[in-house]
């Protein structure tokens, strides 16, 4: 096959390892990486922000989950605009938004405005995100989806985790506002590679009225409980916390309605009757609210109760970023080998190692005793488990609903962890100026780790029982299903066949 045969129905079909194929994989992980490195490298950032704007914990929790709200809520409605008008225009119109908020972010005068300034990148992001897995998707060919998705994952995770370290350099060098200010030249890097390489690619099925009622319901829904999450410290059960809190389930209960009934709807419901689209799904709530409430703590951890500089805590974090870039395009590949299933269970249970080791992180605390084992733990658990979640997630569902299934997996990501960094302050009694007190934070931040710990337990525990280990075989060239035919049945995309020579 030819680097620019298309496949029937599908577009492109572009080898890993042409000229196209590299362009294709930089576009997607500059743009992705913009997004990652930009919802890592503000933790780092927040005890000096919380100083220069005079924000409690509070306006700090708000700083990061401004973003994640505007993000977890309208990435479906991103990934449908891709897949109707092209993914490659949507993804280059998503990384220019992000990057005028980025700018908007970084000459922010007070709290109140940088936190509505992160809600206008959370948009971009909504944009670029699922876009750049969807460009992956729909432009390589089946025999290289899953190495290319292994090092979008494996860069990607890259640029997530070395966001403590660049943003620690940026706050003891020029400043926190150049976290933000960072982004703009990797977008004059990403657009006019993505214009001049990028095969343009759409779904043809694509159609109907966007469901714009859904997108601002499943916001308003999400920022509610958020905000009754992050106000109940303070204000307990007042009609303050209590009201929103019943506002963002029953807003959650209309959206549910209203997807169901819509013809076109952002989020098509029958999509969860495939028994894997949903259980992988599941698993990366209960991974990604680990994950995200582990990076939000540990960097004020190691500022605040360690004493250590903005660039020490983020340097601190480097042997993650060093495992995922060494192992991660290497695990993508070895899930499509041995199947999905151990390693998915596997890293959960590495990581939930990691995290329950980092409780000795105290006042003391050595890096080479106590801070390094736990991160290389965690390190080993990410390279694990997060490529073959993604290509899990992709080969649940046809080629043609990539977007969609990228925008469900992503959305449901940044949902679970806007939801962690609002309720785990108050499910380990963090007040609103913990963060100034090291002993009280301490003292809080051991218990969330186990909370943390936990929740990763549960995402092993519901991958080993519900993933099969056939989910990433191949399809056939000519093949519709997104697995191979002999695993439709047990990846629950198709009903079992009535006969083996049927498959």
């Amino acid at each position: 096959m030819s680097d620019s045969a298309p496949e029937p129905g599908r577009g492109p079909a572009v080898r890993l390892g042409t000229a196209t194929g590299r362009a294709v994989l930089l576009t997607a992980v500059l743009g992705s990486g913009m997004a990652m490195l930009d919802s890592t490298v503000v933790n780092v950032a927040l005890p000096h922000i919380g100083r220069d704007l005079g924000a409690d914990l509070g306006g700090l929790q708000w700083t990061v989950n401004a973003y994640m709200l505007t993000l977890a809520g309208l990435i479906l409605l991103g990934g449908a605009l891709g897949d109707r008008f092209g993914r490659r225009r949507i993804f280059v119109v998503g990384v220019v938004w992000f990057a005028l908020a980025s700018l908007l972010c970084g000459i922010a005068p007070t709290a109140g405005v940088l936190i509505a300034a992160r809600a206008l990148q959370g948009i971009g992001g909504a944009l670029l995100t699922p876009g750049s897995l969807a460009l992956i998707q729909a432009v390589f060919r089946p025999e290289d989806r899953a190495a290319a998705v292994g090092a979008w994952s494996g860069l990607g995770g890259v640029a997530s985790a070395i966001g403590p370290f660049v943003g620690g350099w940026l706050v003891d060098g020029p400043g926190w506002r150049w976290v933000f200010l960072i982004n703009l030249p990797l977008a004059a890097v990403c657009v006019p590679v993505a214009v001049k390489y990028v095969p343009e690619t759409r779904d043809p099925n694509a159609g109907g009225r966007f469901d714009v009622l859904g997108a601002t319901l499943g916001a308003l829904a999400l920022g509610a409980v958020t905000y009754a999450l992050i106000a109940a410290p303070d204000k307990g059960a007042s009609p303050w916390v209590i009201g929103p809190a019943v506002a963002g389930v029953l807003l959650g209960v209309a959206f549910c309605r209203v997807e169901a009934r819509r013809p076109d709807p952002m989020l098509p419901l029958e999509i969860f009757s495939v028994r894997l689209f949903s259980s992988i799904n599941a698993v990366t709530v209960f991974v990604y609210a680990a994950f995200s409430g582990f990076f939000f703590l540990s960097v004020l951890q190691l500022q605040v109760v360690l004493g250590w500089s903005a660039l020490a805590a983020g340097t601190a974090l480097l042997p993650t970023t060093v495992l995922m870039l060494l192992l991660s395009a290497r695990s993508g590949e070895t899930a499509q080998r041995i199947g999905p299933r151990l390693p998915l269970a596997a890293g959960s249970l590495l990581c939930a190692v990691g995290m329950v080791l980092m409780v000795r992180v105290d006042r003391g605390a050595s890096y080479w005793a106590d801070v390094l084992p736990p991160l290389v733990v965690l390190g080993l658990g990410m390279t694990a488990l997060v490529a073959p979640l993604t290509a899990t997630v992709l080969a649940s569902v046809d080629v043609g609903r990539a977007g969609l299934a990228s925008g469900i997996n992503n959305a449901a990501a940044r949902a679970a962890g806007l939801v962690a960094v609002a309720a785990l302050p108050l499910l380990v009694g963090m007040g609103p100026d913990a963060y100034r007190d090291p002993e009280a934070f301490g003292d809080t931040f051991r218990k969330a780790m186990y909370w943390c710990a936990g929740s990763l337990v549960l995402a092993a525990l519901l991958a080993w029982f519900t993933v099969r280990s056939t989910c990433l075989r191949a399809p056939k060239p000519t093949g519709e299903r997104p697995c191979h035919p002999e695993a439709a049945y047990h990846c629950g995309t198709a009903s079992p066949p009535l006969d083996p020579g049927d498959a």
